[in-house]
């Protein structure tokens, strides 16, 4: 395992800081994550210790968008689904005060939504998605950059699309609006920027700190 020095971690991170010197270092496709063993540790509290934590992943009892993960290591991100089949517990991480972990169930606990970050044409009319995540999919529809797709995971079958237009409901999902909910009210385009209304009040963000998650109400729990 990779380590890292507590004191450096962001300041995010659900850890205490003077019980040991080091935490385990995050890999993936992610850029702001925490790692598996931290979570199922720290947050979770399914283990006292990290030598606990890392037995329950390596065992295999531990599922990341419908996928084992046993590495305690794992970087777990935004929108990521992690399930514990033997407590019959699912959570989907919102970026919320870094990270929050809502509880889910049934249906829902399998929806990921992911953002369209680019695409590429390829033979025989398909279409190569990157979303967010580092995930990709293969497709004849030709969706838009910038809108988000309801994903069941594991097969990564896509059940909805969401637009990234006026109207639409969105997700801050980085900066000091991280979490809110609110309605795309303009969108420029040029300048990757966005007006967002929550009530009465309007505020302005990066295009790439949004997720698009429904219309009238997000198409999966978020709270």
């Amino acid at each position: 395992m990779a380590w890292l020095k507590r004191l450096a971690t962001p300041k995010w991170w659900p850890i205490k800081r003077k019980v040991n010197k080091f935490v385990a270092v995050p890999r993936g496709p992610y850029s702001e994550c925490l790692p598996l063993v931290v979570i199922i540790r720290d947050v979770f509290g399914v283990a006292d210790n990290g030598r606990e934590a890392k037995k329950v992943i390596k065992a295999g009892d531990v599922l990341i968008d419908g996928v084992k993960r046993k590495d305690p290591n794992f970087g777990v991100g935004k929108m990521s689904l992690i399930e514990i089949p033997k407590l019959n517990k699912s959570w989907r991480v919102v970026s919320r005060k870094g990270f929050t972990f809502v509880e889910t169930t049934g249906d829902d606990s399998k929806l990921k939504v992911c953002k369209i970050l680019d695409k590429t044409i390829l033979k025989g009319a398909k279409i190569q998605l990157n979303l967010d995540g580092g995930r990709n999919l293969i497709t004849t529809e030709n969706y838009s950059t910038g809108d988000s797709l309801v994903l069941k995971m594991p097969e990564q079958q896509v059940v909805d699309v969401i637009k990234m237009d006026k109207g639409s409901l969105a997700l801050v999902s980085k900066g000091k609006k991280a979490g809110k909910f609110a309605v795309i009210d303009e969108i420029d385009n040029k300048n990757r920027r966005a007006w967002l209304k929550e009530g009465e009040k309007r505020f302005e963000v990066p295009l790439n700190a949004l997720l698009a998650i429904g219309k009238d109400k997000p198409l999966v729990k978020l709270e």
